[in-house]
């Protein structure tokens, strides 16, 4: 028996273990994307921002569908042996990509998180980079033993029926979860989460710690040197006349403090008063709908939620406030062109789009608790929205 008949037929342990570590790797990271097709679509517009393609900005969505579903397939594939030197190719051309992403994200700082396990798992451009590293050895090892990776079913017919289904599927989350809402939130404004503790900092929590560095150049000699302010005060160098400090100090950030999960909610009116707390910590049941960018929202989204909160106000005088990053001018027409009942408030973007992955959305709150937030694709009737919850009110 030669060598290449042994290695065709003796285990190949290590060949298996890279092939379920990878494939179920991708797998797992394809569908936290596929969870939240929206927040990983966001993320590939900043790198769009860095790379100067912002024409693909109203593809991302659709992007970040097909990466998720493709990560997916190719570890469903891989798994299964299913035609393993494609899908080697496949495996070896996407962690190339995704390694210069993270490297350059990392190298850069340009990105801060790269979005590779959604908002379940964030990690920092340099752990995401590492784990790309890791992941691109173990798929050159699959890549150079492609030739040894055999289908799991000896049926062809299996096999093709498998994939077709792990298509449909890797797919089908993904476009689910964009016309919906994630299956799982792990965003800050989840139902059930209290907003401002949320954006609460606890007393005594630890602050931001700073190095504030120092360019000094000697009158004298023309010699310069740093040293850290702690440096400058131990070694009492500012008391010779000789040094003097030249340039800016650089400020650098060496131990992050406590950081609240939201800290960058700011709710304003038209004067740029502000409304977060009048708003949030309202303690009867209050409606909140969400629409970062009101010239993409869903025109019948946003009847449907005004003919709800007309009800809501008539019958029970339940507020409602729809939030929106546009400008007051453009706001004020939409709301008149629309003819919605309904005050309008001032926010940013960020914080809009992690509210509700929806345009527009809705959330019902009360004493700042999320109750329950709705896709314009689900909202409930108002019969459903009075049985549930505002009859209580009576």
């Amino acid at each position: 028996m030669n060598a290449s008949t042994r290695m065709n037929t003796r285990p190949q342990y290590l060949l298996w273990f890279c092939r379920l570590f990878v494939g179920l790797l991708f797998i797992f990271s394809g569908l936290i994307k596929a969870n939240d097709p929206l927040g990983f679509g966001y993320k590939l517009q900043e790198y769009f921002e860095v790379f100067h393609t912002t024409f693909l900005n109203d593809y991302a969505a659709a992007i970040s569908i097909t990466i998720c579903a493709a990560e997916i397939i190719l570890g469903i594939a891989l798994l299964l042996g299913y035609r393993a030197k494609q899908v080697s190719w496949g495996l070896l051309l996407l962690i190339l990509f995704f390694t210069f992403l993270t490297f350059w994200s990392a190298a850069f700082d340009v990105v801060k998180s790269c979005g590779c396990f959604g908002d379940a798992i964030p990690l920092t451009p340099w752990q995401s980079f590492l784990k790309d590293i890791v992941l691109l050895v173990l798929i050159a090892f699959i890549f150079a033993k492609r030739e040894y990776i055999r289908p799991l079913f000896l049926s062809a017919g299996l096999m093709n029926a498998l994939m077709v289904i792990g298509v449909i599927f890797s797919f089908g989350v993904g476009i689910y979860t964009y016309n919906y809402l994630p299956f799982v939130d792990f965003l800050p404004y989840k139902v059930g989460s209290n907003l401002p503790e949320n954006m609460r900092i606890p007393p005594g929590a630890p602050k931001d710690e700073y190095v504030i560095t120092y360019t000094l150049k000697n009158k004298k000699s023309g010699e310069s040197q740093k040293m850290t302010d702690k440096e400058y005060l131990k070694t009492e160098i500012w008391k010779d006349a000789n040094w003097e400090i030249v340039g800016n100090p650089e400020n650098k950030l060496v131990k992050k403090g406590y950081e609240p999960k939201i800290r960058d909610l700011i709710i304003a009116d038209s004067q740029g008063t502000d409304y977060t707390s009048e708003i949030i910590e309202n303690p009867y049941y209050n409606l909140v709908v969400v629409a970062y960018n009101l010239d993409n929202a869903n025109v019948n989204g946003m009847g449907n939620i005004n003919a709800i909160a007309v009800n809501a106000a008539e019958h029970y005088n339940v507020r409602t406030v729809l939030l929106t990053s546009n400008t007051t001018e453009s706001a004020e027409a939409y709301r008149k062109k629309h003819k919605l009942s309904m005050e309008i408030f001032n926010a940013d973007a960020v914080p809009l789009k992690s509210m509700v992955r929806a345009n527009p959305g809705l959330l019902l709150l009360k004493n700042g608790t999320v109750i329950n937030k709705w896709h314009f694709h689900t909202l409930p009737s108002y019969e459903e929205l009075e049985s549930k919850y505002l009859r209580q009110l009576k």
